[in-house]
């Protein structure tokens, strides 16, 4: 054997005793997972969990077009030039809930956007306040803000959102609470200054097919107040709706007439038509001043709500007002509106 036989016998040899050194091996880091949206089921539709977190987050809101037509206002409070006036308003809500040892724990937020032109237009904070075990605080609508289905009906306060807070106690059918209200832009007397305060309170509830509310409320500053009571009741092809107030002067709770009844009926003349003609008539009708008036006013309408399809509307409504001291007029709208 020569000297090259043994080198290669000697390498083969040495290489069969040694182990393979691979190169190192390259490790990807593992991608974080992903937290995907999760559907929260536990207050109803709509509501999905903020990532990261156990409370659940609703939004829903609607988009509309209004065109308003009439000689004058039908609402002394407000004022318009024209005969006509086209606007659009945009509204977005957001509702927060999240479980704990008092119950549900809910927040809202409610903005509302309105432009009556390209120039003329306002965002403006329409609700928002927490509820925890019935209580609630914050900027919220009171139980004067609910009235019969159509347009006719004139039962509510001019103005319905204030700072209070409230108590409201649930159960499936019935509910019953108490309100302490900030009446800062309410009904005020000759002389009197924006700081004002209220009392309200609200039963309600359904047996079958009637349904009530009772309501009512106290103005310290105007030292009156008001009650109402309105029901309604399924009848043949629509709904009958009847409502009767009684204000003791001119308040924040109600102040356009000392008493009034109301009544309309609802009639769904299809899955997607529903037909509304109504009626109220006032005593003392309120025109100006600090107390009502000697003289009646009568006020019938019709409004007319369409679903064009699934979460789109229109609606159409006219009323004819005519108050024995004052000129009647004839005021109504056109709406389309898309919710979401």
């Amino acid at each position: 054997m020569n000297i090259r036989m043994v080198l290669l016998a000697s390498a083969a040899a040495f290489a069969a005793s040694t182990p393979v050194l691979a190169a190192d091996a390259i490790v990807a880091a593992e991608p974080e997972p992903v937290e995907y949206v999760r559907v929260c089921d536990a207050y109803g539709t709509g509501y999905f969990y903020i990532p990261g977190t156990e409370t659940c987050l609703k939004i829903e809101g609607y988009i509309r077009f209004q065109v308003d037509v009439g000689d004058q206002p039908l609402n002394l409070s407000e004022s318009n030039d024209s005969d006509w006036d086209a606007r659009t308003r945009g509204q977005v809500q957001f509702t927060a809930k999240s479980d704990t040892e008092y119950g549900p724990l809910t927040g809202v937020i409610v903005m509302q956007f309105n432009a009556d032109n390209a120039s003329e237009q306002d965002a403006i904070l329409d609700s928002a306040y927490l509820d925890i075990a019935g209580f609630r605080a914050g900027l919220f609508y009171s139980w004067w803000d609910d009235g019969l289905s159509g347009e006719t009906d004139d039962i509510g306060s001019i103005v319905t959102l204030h700072n209070s807070l409230r108590y409201q106690y649930e159960s499936g059918t019935f509910y019953a609470g108490i309100s302490v209200d900030e009446l800062e832009d309410g009904f005020y007397k000759t002389g009197e200054e924006p700081n004002n305060v209220g009392v309200a309170f609200g039963v309600g509830g359904t047996a079958g097919a009637f349904s009530y509310q009772i309501t009512g409320g106290w103005d310290f500053d105007n030292e009156d107040g008001a009650v109402r009571a309105m029901g309604t009741v399924e009848i043949g092809p629509g709904t009958l709706g009847l409502a009767a107030v009684y204000s003791s002067g001119p308040n924040s709770y109600y102040s356009a007439a000392e008493w009034a009844v109301a009544a309309e009926y609802a009639i769904k003349a299809t899955d997607k038509l529903k037909i509304t003609p109504g009626v109220q008539y006032y005593g003392d009708y309120y025109v100006a001043g600090d107390d009502f008036s000697d003289g009646d006013a009568w006020k019938v309408g019709l409004t007319v709500d369409y679903q064009i399809v699934d979460n789109f509307y229109a609606k159409a409504s006219v009323q004819y007002l005519d108050p024995e001291d004052a000129d009647d007029s004839t005021a109504g709208y056109f709406r389309l509106q898309r919710s979401f």
